[in-house]
């Protein structure tokens, strides 16, 4: 398994608590939640250490206020910092309250996330 099922039980919870509707997709090695058809953020583990992390997408203007929390950092997929996305990983995601907050941050930036481009089907 490519992330912890535990931690996405944990945040299913969240959102549902939240009365967000949401929708899983398996990609990227891991799992997204997508909200308005958006990712919202993901949840994997890292390939060296196999640690739990999530893919916050917080947005560039969040950016650099988030990568300032305990543990978090730059998300890079390909060797370079992905603006607006960031890595939190498990040490920040212990608690419900911190897990929440992390989701929540998400949420907040999801309206104004723009959704990827569907490919047309041939």
């Amino acid at each position: 398994m490519a992330y912890d099922e535990y931690l996405a039980d944990r945040s299913r919870q969240i959102l549902k608590q939240k009365h967000v509707f949401f929708e899983e997709k398996k990609m990227m090695g891991g799992l997204c939640f997508m909200v308005d058809e958006k990712m919202c953020f993901g949840l994997d583990s890292d390939k060296k250490s196999g640690e739990s992390r999530m893919m916050a997408r917080v947005g560039t203007e969040n950016y650099e206020k988030a990568l300032q929390q305990p543990h978090c950092g730059p998300m890079n997929f390909t060797g370079r910092a992905m603006k607006g996305y960031v890595y939190v990983f498990a040490d920040g995601l212990d608690t419900d309250e911190d897990l929440a907050k992390w989701i929540q941050l998400c949420l907040d930036f999801n309206p104004l996330a723009k959704s990827s481009k569907k490919k047309n089907k041939k």
